[in-house]
């Protein structure tokens, strides 16, 4: 069963230092599904340390949950966030929403 549109919550604004969780769920499709995040349409690494681009970033983004954590913000964390559900069937995006640092 392909997954339905994911509901994402993402905070308006953060402040620079604190921690942010944006979350992703779905619960339509099966097998279950998996999800990743995407900032201004850049797909996010589930793996920091192994993709320099996103080497200063520190998140953490568990794929089986739809749960990405910012351990710290800072300013060039700030921008559009989205998430999308895959499963065997298919996928399904949710809106972009903007978090401000």
């Amino acid at each position: 069963v392909k997954p339905m549109t994911p509901r994402c919550s993402v905070p308006k604004a953060v402040p620079v230092g604190k921690s942010a969780s944006l979350h992703c769920h779905e619960n339509e499709g099966f097998p279950k599904s998996t999800y990743s995040w995407y900032r201004n349409s850049e797909p996010l690494s589930p793996d920091t340390k192994s993709n320099a681009k996103f080497h200063n970033s520190s998140y953490t983004l568990n794929p089986a949950t739809g749960t990405l954590v910012f351990h710290a913000v800072h300013k060039g964390d700030t921008g559009r966030y989205s998430c999308i559900a895959t499963n065997d069937a298919g996928f399904a995006k949710c809106e972009e929403q903007e978090m401000e640092v």
